[in-house]
């Protein structure tokens, strides 16, 4: 896998029927070693090890609806309440990030009601804060530090 635009991690990796297999420290599994996954695992690795949350309030790959349609998210930080914090959507390197990839994260967002926002492609992060109730958000340098008392 190429070298991504975050800190370097060490990561538990193996190999099953000629599949690179990456440890997934949420999903507690092995999973294949994709590049958009490569790109998940270092947000994780960034969540846990950076930014200092507790690997109990990280999910991955859940599936949500909206609109009447089944959707899949990357990942989702809650706050010890409950209540969804921070949002990601994760591409693989070779995407770019688009104004689809913002429309995208803000759809799931309509259903989640997060207040920050991550979408990356490993190379280039754009961070977010939403103000849901001005309707307004502003971009952001990079996403707060864990406080338990959030």
């Amino acid at each position: 896998m190429i070298q991504l635009n975050f800190p370097t991690y060490k990561f538990k990796l193996k190999n099953r029927e000629n599949k690179p297999l990456v440890w997934d420290p949420v999903r507690k599994k092995w999973v294949v070693l994709q590049p958009e996954e490569w790109v998940r695992q270092h947000c994780i690795a960034f969540l846990l090890e950076d930014k200092k949350y507790p690997l109990e309030l990280i999910n991955v790959e859940k599936k949500i609806q909206l609109n009447g349609r089944s959707k899949r998210y990357d990942i989702i930080v809650f706050r010890p309440t409950g209540k969804p914090h921070i949002l990601i959507e994760c591409k693989a390197p070779t995407v770019s990030i688009t104004q689809k990839s913002f429309d995208q994260i803000a759809q799931y967002n309509m259903a989640l009601n997060s207040t920050y926002l991550m979408v990356t492609n490993g190379m280039d992060h754009y961070f977010c804060q939403i103000d849901a109730a001005q309707t307004k958000y502003q971009f952001l340098k990079s996403l707060p530090v864990f406080k338990p008392s959030e």
